[in-house]
């Protein structure tokens, strides 16, 4: 006799973690509910959870270049709406 076995979506399984973190449920009455196993919940928990997605977060260095790429990029913005402006008002002051 086999086992069946379920294939549940990432979706479902990030969901699940997600709502074990945020319900206070405990694993047991939570698998139950969804009709999963403890251990695959544990399982899910391990790889979805927050203390993984704590420990996949970028280090420092990596944070520190975001920062000044996204600046360079904030003062390009700030400079095209600068020049869309003064367009926009010597367009305005001639067609009056």
């Amino acid at each position: 006799m086999s086992k069946q076995q379920n294939h549940q979506t990432e979706e479902f399984r990030r969901e699940a973690v997600r709502l074990l973190e945020s319900s206070g449920k405990s694993v047991s009455v939570l698998a139950r509910e969804l009709g999963i196993s403890e251990k695959s919940l544990y399982r899910w928990r391990k790889k979805y959870g927050l203390q993984s997605r704590l420990k996949a977060s970028p280090e420092p260095a990596e944070l520190s270049a975001e920062v000044k790429r996204l600046q360079r990029e904030n003062e390009v913005l700030r400079q095209e709406r600068e020049i869309l402006k003064k367009a926009l008002s010597i367009f305005s002051r001639n067609q009056s």
